[in-house]
């Protein structure tokens, strides 16, 4: 099969390798073929882009099962199958070949694996509510001080070290990260990629090793995870059946990237300085700053930050902030009842109103679990001693300026205990498109924000790939530079703070 340059609908030459990026959120996932183009042609120096094809796309969701909230992991991986299969297809209707895999999902869930390679139970999800009564037994065995000391990671209640104080028995077992799940069903390798290590609570953020004098108190084994394995390196090959299922060669690679889909996502983020402040926005709103070492004071900790660990060894120092779930669990209530208004309609309804009408705080843990969104925002905002209107134009509102409120804070905060102080603000991921919300938060912030690209989290799994194939070459700053050669971007500009609500 031929990997020789293929032109691409921009006139640019491609350099002939491509790459398969498994892209899974919490409620839907796809798999992307991203690739590097040389420039406008093969001589001129023009700059590099990166340009991605969807080619399957899936929902994911949580069940009731077995007594709880769980991932359907079974149709999970038959759906990554699915879109390797249709990912190989259309490379070669173009005559290419794909040179790697890369997976990144959502953090801290994970699935229980024999020593004979069996997924004991379809895994938990986060939002089943079974690790909250875990938290004081966990803090009855570690200080919280000494946990964030070690780890720097934010208290949530279902960090994975909590979710792992409920198990009965994990005698014989390995704990296996989501992502690192899939890619081990692929290869047959068992490795723990960083950046999600990052995120259990057991992983020391200073020596981005696991934090072994940890996993003693809580009755852990030290080989409960697999070895760590950092972005960019190889994993392994794909396993005979699975490549036959998938019609790919054998001895296609699966290679480590972000793997917390947070991770790629800042990767790809299009700065053009040092210091800037990221919104990675979708279902969870990951807001913060990327710095080149862990934030480990007592005022970190008691502002609830965490040091999760980034690409190339940075350190993403952020806050979980509630995210776009509140506007996607009211529209799913409203369909319910039989009122389905398209989203931007809604949006434009909710832009009509006033500023500085009720707001809430969007992380509240009453919001993790689904249900009626629209009555727990509405509850929420009378708790606040407001009255919210049972109107859904007033609802969007509310959510998206307690949203751009909550990131303002965030924001804020970050810059005074890390000492940092940023000019820019860069949403990606989903929120980039919604335009409201990236005016809010130009205003909740003062600072001008920069909106996209949508999809930073593929592009960052895909740059990862190409870098390690050799496609693309530098540090962070220049796979960045190839993100902003290829991705329409738009700036908000704060108004007039002295005369909006946000100022006061």
């Amino acid at each position: 099969m031929s990997t020789a340059p293929t032109q691409d609908v921009d006139g640019g030459l491609f350099a002939g390798s491509v790459f398969a990026a498994v892209d899974i959120g919490a409620s839907s996932g796809r798999v992307i073929l991203g690739r590097i183009s040389t420039g406008a042609n093969a001589a001129d120096g023009g700059p590099a882009r990166a340009t991605l094809d969807v080619v399957h796309r899936f929902p994911n969701a949580v069940v009731q099962s077995n007594g709880g909230l769980r991932w359907d992991f079974d149709a999970l991986f038959a759906e990554v199958l699915t879109g390797l299969a249709a990912a190989g297809k259309a490379a070669a209707e173009r005559g290419e070949t794909i040179t790697s895999i890369g997976i990144d999902t959502w953090a801290v869930d994970y699935g229980l694996v024999t020593k004979a390679g069996e997924l004991t139970a379809q895994p938990y999800s986060y939002r089943d509510e079974r690790s909250r009564a875990a938290v004081a037994r966990v803090h009855g065995k570690l200080d919280p001080a000494r946990l964030y000391a070690t780890t720097g990671l934010q208290f949530l209640q279902f960090n994975t070290l909590y979710q792992l104080a409920t198990e009965p028995d994990l005698n014989g077992l390995q704990a296996m990260l989501i992502p690192d799940l899939i890619a081990f069903l692929l290869t047959g390798e068992r490795r723990t990629e960083a950046t999600n290590a990052s995120t259990t609570g057991l992983f020391d953020a200073v020596a981005g090793v696991w934090a072994s004098e940890l996993f003693g108190p809580l009755g852990l084994r030290g080989d409960l995870f697999p070895p760590l394995i950092q972005p960019g390196e190889t994993l392994g090959t794909l396993l005979p059946a699975v490549a036959e299922r998938a019609g790919l060669p054998a001895a296609t690679k699966v290679v480590a990237v972000g793997s917390h889909d947070t991770a790629s996502a800042v990767a790809a983020v299009p700065a053009e300085q040092e210091n800037f402040a990221y919104i990675s926005s979708g279902t969870w709103s990951l807001v913060g700053l990327e710095l080149n070492s862990p934030v480990l004071t007592e005022a970190s900790r008691a502002a609830n930050f965490t040091n999760e660990r980034g690409v190339d060894g940075t350190t993403r120092y952020l806050r979980n902030v509630g995210g776009l779930w509140l506007l996607s669990e009211c529209q799913r209530t409203w369909a319910e009842g039989g009122y389905r208004p398209a989203i931007g309609d809604l949006l434009d309804a909710a832009a009509a109103l006033p500023p500085g009408g009720p707001r809430i705080n969007p992380d509240d843990p009453a919001f993790i679990a689904p249900d009626n969104m629209p009555d727990r925002i509405r509850a929420a905002a009378r708790n606040t001693g407001t009255v919210l209107p049972d109107n859904p134009a007033a609802i969007v509102r509310c959510i998206l300026e307690s949203l751009a409120a909550g990131y303002a804070r965030t924001i804020a905060d970050a810059e005074r205990l890390a000492g940092v102080a940023v000019a820019v603000v860069h949403i990606v991921g989903g929120g980039s498109q919604n335009a409201l919300l990236c005016q809010l938060t130009a205003q909740a912030t003062g600072k001008p924000v920069i909106a996209g690209p949508v999809e930073a989290t593929a592009l960052g799994n895909v740059l990862i790939q190409a870098r390690a194939a050799g496609v693309a070459t530098g540090g962070l700053p220049q796979l960045r530079r190839i993100v902003g050669a290829g991705t329409s971007l738009r700036r908000y500009e704060p108004l007039d703070l002295a005369s909006n609500a946000y100022a006061k």
